[in-house]
């Protein structure tokens, strides 16, 4: 082949599978045991603008920038035991009555390739949980019983 082209890992497999992710929660060590995830959602970013109408010419509208907003990050997996360091978390911020500090954690999410090396990333700064959701049981269905988890954080960025 004629011409080489430098590819790193990350730009080499396009587009990647959805399927294969980490989350981590946590300091570096990260609540690691436990965070298998069925589902992650809510990893978007926006421009949150004003409309303002132009005075005296009311042909034209600007939608001039305020600033970022992004949605929650919601996390679903199976139910997990109350040892579970995520468990732990999760009730000693909702289930404490505002008694206990709330202990804001980072969040990591990967997207993984079939070598489990990380080929996309993002960091969620300053996470910690909103809602801790177990979703509808019954008696008809033979599936996981799932909770769902709802963080919010103070900034995410793509660090891959």
């Amino acid at each position: 082949m004629s011409g080489s082209m430098n590819l790193s890992l990350s730009d080499s497999i396009y587009p990647p599978s959805a399927f294969y992710f980490k989350v981590i929660i946590g300091p570096p060590a990260g609540l690691t045991t436990d965070t298998s995830f069925q589902e992650v959602s809510g990893i978007d970013i926006e421009m949150d603008v004003e409309t303002v109408t132009e005075g005296g010419e009311n042909r034209f509208v600007r939608q001039l920038p305020k600033g970022t907003k992004h949605s929650n990050l919601s996390l679903k997996r199976g139910i997990a035991s109350m040892d579970s360091p995520l468990v732990i978390w999760c009730k000693a911020t909702l289930e404490s009555g505002l008694n206990l500090a709330i202990k804001p954690l980072p969040v990591l999410v990967y997207l993984m390739n079939e070598d489990k090396v990380p080929i996309r990333g993002w960091a969620f700064d300053s996470a910690y949980p909103l809602k801790w959701e177990v979703e509808s049981f019954g008696s008809t269905k033979n599936e996981v019983a799932i909770e769902k988890i709802i963080l919010s954080y103070t900034s995410s960025s793509r660090i891959i």
